[in-house]
């Protein structure tokens, strides 16, 4: 009988036995099946908003303090978690990180399909964001450990147009799924799915960690999980309260800071810290995470807004709005995985400072959008966007995961998501701020001349153009009006707030222009024939 091969244990840094580099490519698959997951449920849960808002028996009758508590719970433990959990998987072994972040993720969507109340909800979310926590970093960590340098940029390319595919069909599957189904399908959905990547990663994902990992940094990882915590629940909590300057805003906030600046100290002082500072000395590094958390910024501040548009303005139903989605995701999974040969044609610098210009350009495209637009004006915004993407997030993401030795994957995996997760959150909180300040100026006359209204049911129709449209409808025939009125208002706001996020992208190709090297280790110029590389030295 045939002997079969051993299962792999934790690879030596730079080096990648025969029977692993021979299945890299199916590996990878299981990869990017687990960050299907993770990405595709903050999607899908977008498009349940309005239904577990619904009284039961329909929905939970959730608030909507309760539904931002929902998404906030997820956010708070994920962000400050994944910079832990790619220490831990440098550590204990990646593949362990990822069978034990996907098992709590699928847990948590178990008992969040059959919650009870929206409290449970919050609960269970939050469970769900520490299983993701654990997976996201380990998914680029494997992947740095079962590809050679030369082959890296092409399997990021495909592990980046997985997010872009899971971004588009996260809504479509969400509004399929509610069409048929209770909402709690939207969660449901996850565990078959979970329990066919936990057996995959078992049978074909291989195992690896640090071989010299050194002692553990407990003050460092307690420091660093308090410190983006407080940040990023400050950030998110001026968002919605559209009002940075608020007590517990400020404080929250600038407490984070501190406690992250703490934590550089002691990681600058620390004979064994949790990352080497220094790393952040590297153009190639600091340059690149920088450009990650200025796109993210610029990006994801924005495309929440489209939602609103689309539907509210425009009167789309949300399996619709997902299906104009889809050329932002095409865009993505075309052109990112063949990023890596127009790097290895003109280099990182100028390839990554092209897909921030036209970042640029997309947000400032939105200024051609009003109530009347061509729909097709957007999808080809949509298009060009994921353009941009798929020629910037792989590189600057090899540009990063290139510039640590192999066996610190798991924390470079880590900072980076961090620096994603956080650009983010603060792209949401301060540009949803702008928006809703913008959008309030734009109709806080036309609620002022409404005779009978109370002040409290005059600031609440204010609040969004979901709400005013919300009042207008109450009116019946006499909120005609109103309506026009509320659509006007918001494409004005949206049209601020895309310049604003056009300015942010441009800040992040100046960064990349001036800071970025133009090669990264393993890239190699197309004047110059490309040699199949042998294992590093461990």
């Amino acid at each position: 009988m045939a002997t079969s091969p051993p299962r792999p244990g934790a690879l030596e840094a730079g080096s990648i036995p025969a029977h692993i580099h021979r299945r890299r490519w199916v590996a990878l698959s299981v990869l990017m099946l687990s960050l299907l997951i993770v990405v595709l449920d903050n999607t899908i849960l977008n498009v349940a908003m309005k239904t577990i808002a619904t009284p039961v028996p329909v929905g939970l009758g959730a608030s909507q303090s309760e539904l931002e508590w929902a998404i906030n719970a997820y956010t708070l433990l994920f962000a400050g978690l994944l910079f832990t959990a790619g220490l831990l998987g440098d550590r204990i072994g990646r593949q362990k990180m990822l069978l034990f972040g996907l098992a709590v993720f699928g847990f948590g969507s178990l008992l969040a399909a059959f919650a009870a109340s929206p409290a449970q909800l919050v609960a269970f979310r939050a469970v769900m964001g520490l299983g993701s926590a654990f997976v996201m970093p380990a998914t680029l960590a494997i992947l740095m450990n079962i590809f050679e340098p030369a082959e890296q940029p092409r399997a990021i390319g495909f592990w980046a147009g997985g997010v872009g595919l899971a971004i588009a069909v996260g809504p479509i599957a969400g509004g399929l799924l509610l069409t048929h189904f209770w909402w709690g399908s939207v969660f449901l959905i996850n565990v078959p799915i979970v329990l066919v990547a936990l057996t995959a990663v078992v049978l074909l994902v291989p195992d690896s960690k640090d071989p010299a990992p050194g002692r553990l940094d407990p003050v460092g990882v307690l420091l660093s999980v308090v410190g983006l915590v407080l940040l990023v629940y400050g950030i998110i909590r001026g968002g919605r309260l559209a009002d940075f300057a608020a007590p517990e805003v400020v404080g929250t906030t600038l407490g984070g800071l501190v406690v992250l600046a703490v934590f550089v100290a002691h990681q600058r002082r620390s004979d064994h810290p949790s990352i080497d500072m220094g790393y952040f000395r590297k153009p190639a590094f600091s340059a690149a995470v920088t450009a990650i958390a200025l796109v993210f910024f610029a990006l994801v501040g924005v495309t929440f807004l489209i939602v609103f548009y689309v539907q509210s303005v425009r009167g789309y139903t949300p399996l619709q709005s997902g299906l104009l989605i889809l050329p932002l995701a095409a865009a993505q999974l075309i052109f990112a995985p063949r990023a890596r040969h127009v790097v290895d044609r003109f280099g990182s610098r100028a390839v990554c400072t092209v897909g921030m210009l036209a970042i640029v350009a997309t947000m400032a495209g939105l200024l051609l959008l009003d109530t009347t637009t061509p729909i097709w004006v957007l999808e080809a915004l949509f298009f060009l966007q994921g353009i941009g993407m798929a020629h910037i997030t792989p590189p600057v993401t090899v540009s990063i995961m290139q510039s640590l030795p192999r066996e610190k994957a798991g924390s470079g995996s880590a900072i980076n998501n961090t620096f994603r997760q956080v650009g983010g959150t603060l792209g949401v909180a301060v540009l949803g701020s702008l928006l809703s300040t913008t959008y309030r100026d734009g109709i806080q006359g036309t609620l002022d001349g409404i005779p009978r209204l109370s002040p409290g049911a005059r600031h609440a129709a204010g609040e969004s153009v979901e709400a005013t449209l919300a009042l207008a409808d109450r009116m019946g025939p006499a909120g005609a009006p109103l309506v026009s009125t509320a659509k006007d208002a918001f494409v004005h706001a949206m049209h601020v707030t895309a310049v604003g996020s056009a300015c942010i992208a441009l800040a992040g190709a100046v960064v990349v222009a001036v800071f970025l090297p133009s090669r990264s280790r393993g890239e190699v110029p197309a004047t110059q024939p490309q040699e199949e590389p042998a294992a590093e030295a461990g």
